[in-house]
């Protein structure tokens, strides 16, 4: 008899890891069933795998690190056990903000993180209101990494709103926001609605940045060894599957129906195939790399990665960068990773550490078996984030 295990998740295009594994059986292959249960925000999911409904989740890969550090109710040790996916969200703006960014020359360009964010603090007259879907997530760490580079900080003028994702649109066509940052579709439902347009996408921030993962708590995993060996094995599964572009119709079809996204499939199919249309009536933009699920070593729990969200975290918050950073690399176990996949991945990076936003081009490296391609994976304004100098 197959053990089931009970797996959160928000209805997202990034989720998809989880339902391919379920629909497709993967998980069934590997021995094990998933009950999948679709939750209506972050804070849910997270309370829930807190206290022990939920086995495992489809998490914000920051989540793992804030319940490690006691970011919510309790202290509970969580970790991310690979990563689902990288990149996917998307910033909108209102379209009265667009249009005043037109109206001081900016471009209209989705390709310029300078451009729009300096043409978007100037349009926004020094205060401007962001949606993010959790206080802990690549969404507020990429946007407000973005403007603050370009002098716009919490302090000086970011009041940030925490709106569930399939809420966004509302939120925007209400005027409680200015801006949105969210995965997709609902950045691509607010252009539907035509209440929004899209002026940038995450990746322009950071090129391969952990957007979801696979989070559990360390005692499930302690005592579910076998479970979690199997969960991560269905999973990559469903991920190489996923990066087949002959199987995206299907995905889009498994995705749209009502037990899971419940949107249309042309919507969904915008973010797999990163094809997106910015603003009502227009052309589709094709953003290369805009959602990666496994090329690249996407699915690889970098503890370096986990060691910048700690730094942004702790620069963000006013705490102790030493050991948030520690903390933040505990949580992404790339150890049980490459135990786990030992005979199933042909290629496993050798260290767990790498040079972020060092590699502008594609870049082979050294592997278990052989190498690998990585990146590119820079950040916008050509910063490099070094354990060696930057850790701790």
């Amino acid at each position: 008899m197959r053990a089931v295990l009970n797996c959160g998740y928000v209805p997202l295009v990034d989720a998809a890891p989880l339902v391919i594994a379920h629909e497709l059986n993967f998980a069934a292959e590997e021995g094990i069933a998933l009950n999948l249960l679709s939750q209506p925000s972050w804070s849910a999911v997270r309370d829930l795998l807190a206290h022990g409904q939920l086995d495992a989740a489809h998490i914000l890969a920051p989540l793992p690190i804030a319940m490690s550090l006691g970011m919510g109710a309790t202290t509970i040790q969580t970790d991310a056990l690979m990563v689902l996916s990288a990149n996917g969200n998307v910033i909108g703006v209102s379209l009265s903000l667009a249009e005043a960014m037109r109206s001081g020359h900016w471009s209209g360009r989705f390709d310029t993180p300078r451009e729009t964010g300096n043409a978007l603090i100037k349009a926004c007259g020094g205060r401007l209101r962001i949606g993010v879907p959790f206080p802990h997530s690549m969404h507020t760490e990429l946007f407000c990494y973005w403007l603050g580079v370009l002098g716009m900080n919490n302090a000086s003028g970011l009041e940030i709103h925490t709106v569930p994702p399939h809420m966004m649109a509302r939120a925007i066509s209400e005027g409680e926001i200015d801006a949105f940052c969210v995965g997709e579709p609902w950045g691509s439902i607010a252009v539907e609605e035509g209440v929004a347009e899209l002026v940038l996408p995450g990746r322009a921030i950071w090129g391969f940045a952990p957007e979801k993962v696979l989070g559990t708590r360390r005692d499930w995993i302690n005592a579910h060894p076998e479970q979690a060996r199997a969960l991560v094995r269905a999973i990559y599964r469903a991920t190489q599957w996923l990066e087949n572009k002959e199987n995206l119709p299907l995905a889009s079809e498994v995705l749209a129906r009502s037990e899971f996204l419940a949107v249309p499939e042309p919507v969904i199919n915008r973010a797999l195939s990163g094809q997106l249309t910015m603003r009502p009536g227009a052309d589709d933009c094709h953003v290369p790399d805009f959602l990666r699920f496994h090329a690249n070593a996407a699915n690889f729990p970098w503890r370096s990665q986990a060691a910048w969200i700690g730094s942004r975290m702790a620069a963000r918050l006013g705490m102790d960068p030493g050991s948030t950073i520690k903390t933040a690399r505990g949580c992404f176990r790339s150890d049980l990773y490459r135990e786990y996949l030992a005979d199933l991945a042909p290629n496993l990076p050798l260290t767990s550490d790498k040079v972020e936003g060092a590699m502008s081009v594609a870049t082979p490296v050294a592997t278990t078996k052989g190498e690998l391609i990585l990146g590119p994976d820079c950040f916008f304004d050509g910063t490099k984030f070094d354990m060696s100098t930057d850790g701790r």
